[in-house]
């Protein structure tokens, strides 16, 4: 157990400095993941750590658990940092993001999608998202859509040509039918 606990410090020291790399790549560079290790008198299933995930948003925050600190846009931007870290450590064929995005928008969204795009370098990623600026850095853009067929509603998948992936992703920047400033906008997106 003393031998787990001083790996698990290290290990926690180099987790530590590779979130806050990659979260502040995400927009949030003031922002300090802590990861305390404190000695339980007793033996635990895993050894004889009591392990705790604190978090510091911001400049001069104070450290709190993550569940009790952050919004749902700094928990996204944590949980796609913590799997794009465990995935390099592991041999995971695919990674699976179902709507990783939440409370994520705009420039940050983007910066998301060339993180998500860079784990596909070495894995298989499918991302379920509503973002527009995620969904352009996919190599393969699919359409899940629902329909009735008799009592039943059955749920499909589509792989889109690049024409009709350009009026998906306006139709995620202004609604349906999307406007034709949405499907320049789009294609301007598809380029970036």
């Amino acid at each position: 157990s003393q031998t787990i606990s001083q790996n698990r410090r290290q290990a926690a020291k180099t987790l530590e400095e590779e979130l806050k790399s990659l979260v502040g790549k995400m927009g949030m560079p003031d922002a300090v993941f802590r990861i305390d290790l404190n000695p339980s008198p007793e033996f635990l299933l895993n050894g004889t750590d009591v392990i705790s995930f604190q978090f510091s948003p911001n400049k001069g925050s104070q450290f709190l658990p993550i569940k009790g600190i952050a919004s749902g846009g700094e928990l996204s931007r944590l949980t796609l940092a913590t799997k794009s870290l465990v995935a390099s450590a592991i041999p995971l064929p695919t990674l699976i993001f179902d709507e990783i995005d939440t409370g994520i928008s705009g420039d940050t969204a983007l910066k998301m999608g060339g993180i998500l795009h860079d784990l596909a370098d070495q894995h298989q990623v499918v991302s379920i998202t509503h973002s527009p600026q995620v969904a352009v850095k996919a190599d393969n853009h699919y359409f899940v859509f629902k329909k009735i067929k008799g009592d039943k509603t059955v749920t499909s998948v589509r792989l889109l040509t690049p024409e009709e992936r350009i009026r998906a992703i306006a139709t995620m920047l202004s609604g349906s039918p999307p406007s034709e400033s949405a499907l320049k906008n789009a294609k301007e997106l598809l380029e970036f």
